[in-house]
């Protein structure tokens, strides 16, 4: 069965009113209380969004965040009591699309996860393919020159409004709204973010031939067939 978001949380009753606050409104909605239900989930079910708790009764969110980004792309929000910097820090280095702090205003979660979800099925099946670059944006999988190319989820986000937007120059302002919303984010980390794009994606890292930085101003994606 496909669901739009997974739930994943040890606090049981915070994580059944919050799923069933959101079937209510139409986001098709499970729960499951620790790593393990959620490796069984995956075996039947697949969600097109996580929200996941870094404390769990059998493990960690952070562990799981990694074993998952084995084989899947699909947004990942970190849900989480803890306030410490470093545990946000952590949760986006692995692969999380944002931290959500508890408690949190089903409201505000609800309007965030519809957010994500729209911009997930706005890119459902389209592809991007040149010959040496694939990108699929319904399934996130890269190919390159044959081979599969690892990002992670905002690193891929990155890489696919580049791609839909190929050929004209992007300021940073607009990656930062467009891509992050509302992280606080600066230049530093949107070069590091392209950095690694351009090593999993380029021939020569150092001489880009699809990110092309325009000095001054933002970024250019040089695209061939879509």
């Amino acid at each position: 069965m496909k669901y739009d978001c997974l739930i994943i949380d040890d606090e049981r009753l915070l994580a059944d009113s919050t799923a069933e606050y959101f079937n209510l409104f139409g986001v098709k909605t499970a729960v499951v209380y620790s790593s393990k239900e959620c490796q069984l989930f995956f075996g039947n079910h697949t969600a097109e969004l996580l929200l996941l708790d870094i404390n769990l009764d059998d493990g960690n969110g952070f562990d799981l965040c990694r074993q998952l980004r084995q084989s899947t792309n699909i947004p990942i929000l970190f849900i989480s009591a803890r306030t410490s910097d470093d545990d946000k820090i952590i949760a986006l280095h692995i692969g999380g699309d944002d931290y959500i702090q508890k408690p949190y205003s089903l409201g505000v979660l609800l309007a965030k996860v519809q957010a994500v979800l729209k911009r997930y099925g706005q890119s459902a099946g389209q592809t991007y393919t040149d010959g040496r670059l694939s990108v699929n944006f319904d399934t996130r999988e890269i190919s390159v020159d044959g081979g599969i190319a690892k990002l992670t989820s905002l690193e891929f986000r990155l890489l696919a409004y580049l791609i839909k937007n190929k050929n004209r120059v992007i300021t940073k302002q607009e990656l930062f709204s467009e891509v992050w919303e509302d992280k606080f984010t600066g230049d530093g980390t949107l070069n590091v973010h392209i950095r690694k794009i351009r090593e999993a994606i380029e021939r020569d890292p150092g001489k880009p031939e699809y990110i092309m930085t325009i000095w001054g101003e933002g970024y250019k994606f040089n695209g061939g067939t879509q």
